[in-house]
This record gives C-alpha cells, sequence and structure tokens, in this order.
C-alpha cells in the first residue's frame, strides 16, 4: 500500500507544535490549509500529484498554513476537542484568502501517543487529512498523519515531508 503524503511549508510543523504546548494540558485543535489536493472542500480522491514521485508516493497536497481554532468541546478539552460549525465556515474563509483550501485539522493529544483515538476515528470524514501532536509533560513530541478509510473502518498513516524533518523551518502559525 502507498503511504500518502503531505507536505508540510515550512513552519507549519513548529506552529503545531507551539499551539499544543501553549495549550497544555487541554488538546489544541486547528485547521489545515493547504494547496494541490483537488477540488475545495471535499474531494473524494486527495491523493494526486503533479509529478511522478508525487503519485507514487500519494501526494495529498501542501499544508501551507496551520490556522488555531477554539476547542469548544463541553465533554472536557483535556481529552477531546471539538470544531463548531462557525469555525469550520471560518476555516474555509481563511483558506480561500490565503488562495488555498482546507486539507484537514489538526489536535494535539496530551500526555499520550500521536495515534488516533476511537473518538477520533468515530468523528472523522474520510475527505482529509489529520495531525496528531503528542504532547507529554507540556512538551510536543511525534507529529503524525492519518487519512481516514474510504470505508470508515480505520486510518492509515500517512508521512509528513517525506525524508525531510518537519520541524526544520521555524515560522509562526496564521491566526485567523
Amino acid at each position: 500500500m502507498v503511504r500518502r503524503l503531505l507536505p508540510l511549508e515550512a513552519g507549519v510543523a513548529s506552529a503545531i507544535r507551539r499551539h499544543g504546548e501553549e495549550t497544555f494540558p487541554h488538546e489544541c485543535c486547528g485547521a489545515l490549509i493547504g494547496t494541490g489536493a483537488g477540488s475545495t472542500g471535499g474531494s473524494k480522491d486527495r491523493s494526486v500529484g503533479s509529478s511522478t514521485a508525487e503519485g507514487a508516493r500519494g501526494l495529498a497536497g501542501r499544508v501551507i498554513a496551520a490556522v488555531p481554532l477554539p476547542n469548544t468541546t463541553e465533554e472536557g478539552p483535556r481529552r477531546r476537542f471539538l470544531v463548531r460549525p462557525s469555525d469550520y465556515r471560518l476555516a474555509e474563509q481563511r483558506a480561500s484568502e490565503l488562495g488555498g483550501e482546507l486539507l484537514g485539522f489538526y489536535h494535539s493529544h496530551p500526555d499520550h501517543a500521536a495515534t488516533p483515538s476511537q473518538f477520533d476515528l468515530d468523528h472523522a470524514w474520510p475527505t482529509f487529512a489529520y495531525v496528531i501532536v503528542s504532547v507529554m509533560a507540556g512538551t510536543a513530541r511525534a507529529m503524525t498523519v492519518w487519512f481516514l478509510k474510504d470505508d470508515r473502518s480505520s486510518f492509515d498513516e500517512g508521512d509528513l515531508n517525506g525524508d525531510e524533518d518537519p520541524d526544520s523551518h521555524p515560522a509562526p502559525a496564521v491566526h485567523g
């Protein structure tokens, strides 16, 4: 099976990690804005690429910005996150302003691994990428990307930036 690739532009990984550390011990959440994944918002096939190498790796677009969103869950932000419809619309608006599209969402797992929970599985959409950053004792650690299978049974793990370290380029997040 081909693992899908989600490249992060300079500073995006650092911005996500920083957001997770700032909200610890609660989960942070935000939108992944990018380009190159096909049509906006609900493209069924997000594995497109312009080169043979990209197509072989299953390029899922390129993230150009991480947009922090408020975690509005009433179940307890320490273990859950919720993006309200109004914040979803804000993310789409921000994507349009940046000349991109909404590619997915990110969130943190405080004091847990960067793997999807059952809650994550139950609330995911097959058309988006999901980046999870593990924040242990207030320090961001592993960061992973996941794609929901079409049958919604589980996630497939993808790759962030291929062979490049996603933290190698510091830059700030884009705030809405």
